[in-house]
């Protein structure tokens, strides 16, 4: 249980933090209008590690909230992984120089393996791939569209290319508290060396409990977006559980 880590989620979109319901941009609550200050009142909280995504910059295909984080990078004392508008080398080397701890790949890690392979490869251990399925198919492009192709085809592309997590989002469940797809994440982790990371739908404290069960053993994570926004999810709780299954 060592690399078990509960990820508060920060998602930008016109330079605020919101967040979406199934991914639409049409469907977005505004959560707070300082980021910056956002990710300050979880690392008061406790949480050791943020994910935040540049949701613009996802449907742009470059970084588009770039100055939002920059400023949380200023302030911030712990790591932080960063996913949205990322398609090329040097975009993933602008945002490690800049602070960022690791880098999510999500469309070009299905339009364009070769890039994750080498961003990998010259980073290693800061390069995360992630893949964001709707009905068992990877959606690509802010998840505006799906491809053809399934979550653990394009997973098992990876397997030797040192990529350091897989982040497994179930579309369906994002942001409406239907409690973490587990089953197909945890079939997922079970098929692949990779660590997989839980996304999508993290309601309560169950989940976290459900995270921590023997069977999810091989998992390194999970997000948590809405639960903590909406007070659903006790931070202190769920850290707490946390460390005391790592002591365990």
């Amino acid at each position: 249980m060592e690399t078990v880590i509960l990820f508060p989620a920060i998602d930008l979109k016109n330079g605020q933090c919101v967040r979406l319901e199934q991914g639409d941009m049409a469907r977005a609550t505004v959560f707070n209008l300082n980021p910056a200050a956002q990710a300050q009142s979880f690392v008061e909280q406790g949480f050791e590690y943020l994910h935040v995504v540049d949701l613009d910059g996802a449907f742009a295909g470059k970084p588009v909230n770039a100055q939002a984080v920059e400023v949380m990078l200023k302030t911030l004392k712990i790591p932080v992984q960063l996913g949205g508008g990322i398609r090329d080398l040097a975009t993933v080397e602008a945002w490690l120089d800049k602070g960022i701890t690791r880098v999510i790949i999500g469309t070009a890690a299905v339009r364009d393996p070769e890039l994750v392979k080498a961003a990998a490869r010259k980073f290693p251990g800061r390069v995360a791939v992630g893949l964001d399925a709707r009905d068992g198919k990877v959606a690509v492009e802010g998840w505006a569209e799906t491809s053809q192709v399934t979550v653990l085809e394009i997973a098992q592309r990876f397997e030797d290319a040192g990529v350091a997590a897989i982040i497994f989002t179930d579309i369906a469940r994002d942001g409406l508290l239907k409690g973490l797809n587990l089953d197909a994440t945890i079939a997922l982790a079970d098929a692949i060396s990779i660590p997989v990371i839980a996304s999508g739908g993290l309601a309560s404290i169950d989940d976290v409990k459900a995270m921590l069960a023997p069977r999810a053993k091989k998992l390194a994570g999970a997000i948590a977006g809405r639960a903590l926004y909406d007070g659903r999810l006790d931070p202190a709780a769920a850290l707490t559980l946390i460390r005391d299954a790592r002591r365990s």
